[in-house]
């Protein structure tokens, strides 16, 4: 049996029905794509992941979708949702080198409504249409709302159709966001997904499975199977159609905690050349989420958004740029790299917003093991001296005083949990830490749709305080049904002067919040 050009088997299809996905893969019309005995080609092109928005700037935003076949995107675009007056822009053509994606930057001002159409080459024939929205900045006095956070189906906690799929998105959406920021793993391709898993408690947990997502992804097409899957959830897409993306990436989209130039012992893997498998993930992250790689500096990731005059984002890269994972000790560790470290201190100095939010895909003082005794994130265990990658967070903090930026502050999700930490330079003083930095905040939430994770040990080279967390009791990794799924907003109050973080559950619920007066 194939749906999406890709084998499901029975239970999969019949998860999907009870997910009702039904319309949204074409599954009516013949199952949309490569046909298999007893199937009925489409006689339309079908659109097959709904549709995305993303890297809103300018006044304009990257539209995506996916066509079962070769065929022209086109989009239509207006003002108002009954498409009054609209404008007809042919975009690329949707082809097997892109896995059928394509994506095509749309212009506006306030809401615009789109709806994309996939045309048969000839254009005699096309298929149905699918709309979205996104908005193209804040509102007049300036005031913006944003959600933050990552980890989406990890450790095997998949789409369970019993429980409605991944409601978090729904719960996100409710909260009416200018856009979602996407802190990285924005898929598990390491993790494999079972049709059935026992929980400790005796429950049932079930998951709807592709072939792609029972194993740990190697070729190019068992990469984009991982982004394909997440848009298999009815939530998920709606969300995507309705709130426009800033994402980033972090490990999981190739595998945990991965670095250039290593080489697995992974049993699991055929391909052990990390490198070769991050160019294939790469591919695979951008043909499938709604990232304009003109915005990036370099044509990868990272990259600045201006959200109107009181907001900016600038999305950063922990991943492709760093050093081996190890002791981080010494002299010259990079987790940025030098011209990303370079970039990231210029833009904040020339940015004109009062709010600059620095998205990062890994916090600063919290202690991420990589086994035994090498070191995943920023922070090494070692009081006293910044050293190792430490050093080159150093320099940066160091120019943002200097430079005399205000109102910076970091937001991260890959923990698995949600907390608020205060950097201080005098507790970092009192800890014989680095100091020469100003004040400022990092708040983490996560995952959204992964396994629990226990709070982690801070380390004082910065002098973090932990205000508030909120953890998993144990570090096994639990399911979703222990509640301890989270995200975060950020709400900019009319006229710019005042921001508050937010700290949410996985039902959208308040846990913890701060209002930042801007300086």
């Amino acid at each position: 049996m194939t749906v999406l050009n890709r084998r499901l088997g029975r239970r999969t299809v019949l998860g999907s029905a009870a997910l009702g996905l039904g319309g949204a893969v074409g599954l009516p019309l013949g199952l949309a794509a490569c046909g298999g005995p007893g199937l009925v080609r489409a006689e339309r092109p079908v659109l097959t992941h709904g549709v995305q928005s993303g890297d809103v700037v300018g006044g304009s935003g990257v539209v995506w979708t996916r066509a079962d076949r070769p065929s022209r995107m086109v989009v239509e675009a207006a003002d108002n949702p009954e498409f009054r007056d609209a404008r007809r822009m042919p975009g690329p053509m949707l082809t097997p080198d892109t896995d059928f994606t394509g994506k095509l930057r749309v212009s506006g001002g306030g809401v615009v409504h789109y709806r994309v159409t996939a045309e048969d080459p000839d254009g005699r024939v096309a298929s149905e249409p699918v709309a979205g929205s996104f908005r193209t900045g804040p509102a007049p006095d300036g005031s913006a709302r944003f959600v933050w956070s990552g980890d989406i189906v990890g450790q095997g906690w998949g789409i369970n159709p019993d429980i409605g799929g991944m409601k978090i998105f729904a719960a996100m959406a409710a909260r009416d966001p200018d856009f979602f920021l996407c802190s990285g793993d924005t898929v598990y391709a390491d993790g494999p997904l079972k049709e059935a898993v026992t929980l400790p408690d005796g429950r049932p947990w079930r998951n709807l499975v592709t072939p792609e997502k029972s194993k740990v992804a190697e070729t190019l097409a068992e990469f984009r199977g991982q982004f394909a899957y997440n848009l298999l959830d009815q939530n998920f897409r709606a969300f995507t159609a309705k709130v426009p993306q800033i994402n980033q990436w972090d490990d999981h989209e190739v595998l945990n905690n991965w670095y250039p130039g290593e080489v697995l012992t992974d049993d699991r893997y055929t391909e052990r050349r990390v490198d070769v498998l991050a160019g294939r993930a790469f591919q695979a992250f951008h043909e499938w989420v709604p990232l304009d790689p003109r915005q990036a500096v370099d044509g990868r990731v990272y990259r600045r958004f201006a959200w109107g005059p009181h907001l900016e984002v600038f999305v950063i890269d922990m991943r492709s740029y760093r050093d081996a994972n190890g002791a981080n000790t010494g002299a010259g560790g990079h987790i940025l790299g030098p011209q990303q470290a370079a970039w990231l201190a210029d833009s904040l100095a020339s940015s004109r917003a009062t709010w600059k939010v620095v998205a990062s895909d890994m916090p600063i003082g919290v202690l991420v093991k990589d086994g035994k005794t090498a070191w995943e994130a920023v922070a090494n265990g070692t009081p006293g001296v910044a050293s190792g990658r430490e050093a080159e967070i150093a320099g940066l903090l160091r120019s943002i005083k200097e430079r005399g930026v205000r109102n910076v502050l970091w937001l991260t999700a890959d923990v698995h949990y949600t907390a608020a930490h205060r950097y201080d330079p005098g507790r970092a003083a009192a800890a014989g830490g680095f100091a020469d930095f100003d004040e400022f905040w990092e708040f983490v939430s996560g995952p959204l749709q992964a396994g629990t994770g226990v709070a982690g040990e801070l380390d004082p080279t910065f002098g973090p305080e932990a205000v508030y967390v909120r953890a998993a009791p144990s570090d096994d990794r639990s399911s979703p049904l222990h509640g301890f799924q989270h995200f975060g907003e950020v709400q900019v109050a009319p006229g710019g002067r005042q921001l508050t973080v937010t700290l949410r559950g996985p039902a959208g619920e308040q846990l913890w919040a701060t209002t930042l007066d801007a300086r």
